[in-house]
């Protein structure tokens, strides 16, 4: 048994319509980092200076040492930049959502008045801003309950979202388990989705880390506000297209107060907006306000069956017929790896079928002749399994005339006589009509390639059946 936790098909290719208020074609998300005052710092407490996201080309952390150039940059962000966004944006009317550090916010009593003055939603952003990929679980979350403490402090109110962008493998999970109603550590799709962990669950709203300014800050940068706008504009446009063909997105854009609050970069923030606004057709919304939409128009769904989390015995009585009378199939499948990406008809058909094809020509052969004739002996006696049943009354082999019950029964006992195992179709893949044609040039088939033609249409039947079992 092993399971791997990964999912990497998500909504797969026929994404759900978002259903953005007022039929908007793309929902264009601002993210503002306030970060300025969390940052590392001896004077925080931390053992070196801040190295990360800043105009400091090189920079390293300095251990046991102020980073004069480092500070300064940061306290441009909470001196400056913020405030250029904030009139941008508020003239603008456009709401945004921050990403608060919790102490940050404690040292920047103005800056969190004009945030909530202008209807902006503060979500937490840890209570510092430093790494938690080394922490222990425990660590962790007793971190992320005294941000929220703070936050709650501070702001006035807990923080209904989450984001701790330097986080850990336990980060999403130790937010959904604080209850919180959003958390955005992911860049992994561009609608939101559903994420349980036990009895907590809350709604990822992915983030980015292309439409972001801190690529003005890294080895794959930005060469200039053109460069910025256009790339902006792209990635606006295509959503934007997807959404007229019905298929509406989610465009975050993430923002640094001491990166794209400098007067070079914010031209091109002002000239995107103006873009973007001039569709009409385009929503604004805060975070909190996506995670209301979502709520109301897509709620959290249990599907009945979900493969890789059930028990051997349960997997094997759902599945142990997929091949006929074959269940050491499904329980070498249970027994390999399972995950998200086969809790679809697709996805659990891959894991089922790779275990056929791996096993030896004696057992594939024992699976050919589990199935039964077509229209034959065990159909007039009702003595099908309930798949197989189906499936032959689908092509209307349960109302043969005499004539052509002569013509099975004749094309069978051929057939199995030559070959050794019963004529195998799968019949959802064709009709009565069809079926009898195929029996004479298979007939004439040499045994070689009638063995891997057999076994084609028994995975296509596997296929079948699991689509009426699951998405």
């Amino acid at each position: 048994m092993n399971r791997y936790p990964r999912n990497m098909i998500g909504y797969g290719p026929t994404p759900p319509d978002a259903n953005w208020p007022g039929g908007a074609k793309i929902a264009v998300s601002f993210v503002l980092n306030y970060e300025e005052g969390g940052e590392n710092n001896i004077l925080h407490g931390d053992p070196s200076s801040e190295a990360f996201l800043s105009e400091v080309i090189g920079a390293t952390p300095w251990e046991g040492k102020r980073h004069w150039n480092m500070e300064s940059n940061y306290e441009y962000g909470a001196r400056a930049g913020f405030w250029r966004l904030h009139r941008l944006f508020t003239e603008k009317g456009v709401p945004l959502t921050v990403y608060g550090v919790t102490d940050a916010l404690a040292r920047g009593p103005e800056q969190l008045w004009a945030m909530q003055d202008a209807g902006w939603e503060i979500a937490s952003h840890g209570k510092k801003w430093i790494e938690h990929k080394d922490m222990t679980e425990a660590e962790e979350r007793a971190v992320m309950e005294e941000g929220v403490a703070l936050h709650t402090e501070v702001v006035g109110t807990p923080p209904e979202g989450w984001y701790t962008g330097r986080c850990s493998m336990n980060t999403v999970r130790l937010a959904a388990e604080m209850g919180m109603k959003w958390v955005s550590d992911t860049i992994d799709d561009d609608l939101p989705y559903w994420r349980r962990f036990g009895d907590a669950e809350t709604l990822v709203i992915p983030y980015t880390m292309d439409t972001n300014d801190m690529r003005f800050a890294g080895p794959a940068t930005f060469g200039g506000q053109e460069e910025f706008f256009e790339y902006l504009k792209g990635a606006f446009d295509v959503l934007y297209e997807e959404g007229e063909a019905g298929s509406a997105k989610m465009f975050s854009i993430g923002m640094h107060c001491r990166l794209l609050g400098r007067p070079g970069r914010m031209a091109a923030l002002k000239k995107f907006i103006e873009y973007a606004q001039a569709k009409g057709d385009v929503w604004f919304p805060r975070r909190i306000d996506i995670y209301d939409h979502w709520l109301e128009h897509h709620p959290s769904e249990t599907p009945e069956m979900v493969p890789s989390t059930m028990s051997r015995e349960g997997f094997v009585a759902a599945f142990g017929s997929i091949y006929e009378h074959s269940p050491w199939i499904a329980e070498r499948a249970w027994e390999a790896e399972l995950g998200p990406v086969n809790d679809s008809a697709i996805g659990l058909w891959s894991a089922l079928v790779r275990v056929f094809r791996r096993a030896s020509p004696e057992e594939r052969l024992g699976v050919l002749k589990a199935h039964p004739d077509l229209a034959g002996k065990l159909a007039t006696a009702k003595r099908l399994t309930a798949e197989s049943t189906g499936e032959q009354a689908s092509a209307g082999l349960d109302a043969l005339t005499d004539a052509e019950r002569e013509f099975f029964v004749a094309g069978n006992t051929e057939y199995t006589e030559k070959f050794g195992f019963p004529f195998i179709i799968c019949v959802k893949d064709h009709t009565k009509a069809t079926i009898m044609e195929a029996f004479p040039a298979r007939i004439a088939s040499d045994p070689e390639t009638e063995f891997k033609e057999a076994c084609r249409h028994v995975e296509r039947i596997a296929y079948h059946r699991l689509k009426d079992l699951l998405p």
